[in-house]
Order: C-alpha cells, then structure tokens, then sequence
C-alpha cells in the first residue's frame, strides 16, 4: 500500500509541475515570439498542438484523449508485468504515469496540449515543440528500454 501512495504523490507534484510550466508558458509566451534561450538552438515558445507526437492526429482530442485514458488503465492494470519491482522501473512508471495525465488533462480542459520547448539549428532544422510531460513519456520509455536488457528469458 505504501508504495501505491509513493507512486501517487510523486505522480501528482510531477502532473502540478507540467501543469505550471504550461500556465508559465501560456502567460508569458502566447502572442510573443519565442524567446531564445540558447540562440540558434534552444528557443521557449508558446504552441497549442492539437494533436498528438509531431502534430500527427490533428483536431482529434477526444478520440486522443480517450486513448490515454485507456492506456493509462491497461498499464495500472498490467503494472506488474510492464514494470515489475526494480527501482528504474518505478522510476519509468511514474513518469509515464505523470505524462500521460499531465498531457489528457490539457486535451480535456483545453482542447489542446501547450508545447513550450523548441530546439532547432539555426533556422533550418527544427524538432517539433513538446512540453515536460512529452519528456517524462519520453524518459520513461528509455529507461523502460534499458530495463529490458536486464530482463532474462528462459
């Protein structure tokens, strides 16, 4: 039981952090141009995706939305077989957990997912815009891929 209220709170400090760096990103970058912070790479900016990964799916939130909540069910379901005990496993859920709310709870209350972070070379190249829920998805699918390696078949 312990461990099921550990996982909870810092899931929720990790949804609280996405959901003010999103109001951070709405009240100070919407309607200004990006904000460079390393310049020719790193900028901030304000984007409404209303879609999914690289703006796939666009104008499709409840269908999006409806996804993540069943996702989010079958990996609380499946927990045990997806992440077993190991501490990078808990790591990875948590923050997969964390990113898969902090983005539905965008889509649902907004319509849309606020994307603040932007790296790009100079011009020419750009990697689409993504947000820290997007990071902790991606950060828990790597650690999830490296737990793998450890995993013995029989």
């Amino acid at each position: 039981m312990r461990r099921y209220l550990v996982v909870f709170a810092v899931v929720v400090h990790l949804v609280l952090a996405d959901a003010v760096a999103k109001e951070l990103a709405a009240g100070y970058l919407k309607g200004a141009s990006s904000l460079p912070v390393i310049p020719g790479f790193f900028d901030l900016a304000y984007v409404e995706n209303r879609g999914c990964a690289w703006g796939m799916f666009q104008g499709q939130v409840w269908p999006l939305a409806a996804f993540a909540l069943v996702a989010l069910a079958f990996l609380i379901w499946k927990r045990k077989a997806i992440f077993g005990d190991g501490r990078v496993a808990a790591v990875a859920e948590v923050l997969l957990y964390a990113g898969i709310v902090g983005n539905l709870i965008d889509r649902v209350f907004r319509g849309f997912v606020i994307d603040f972070f932007d790296f790009h070379w100079k011009a020419a190249y750009h990697f689409p815009c993504f947000n820290l829920a997007d990071t902790f998805i991606t950060v828990a699918a790597g650690l999830l891929i490296l737990c793998s390696f450890g995993k013995r078949t029989s």
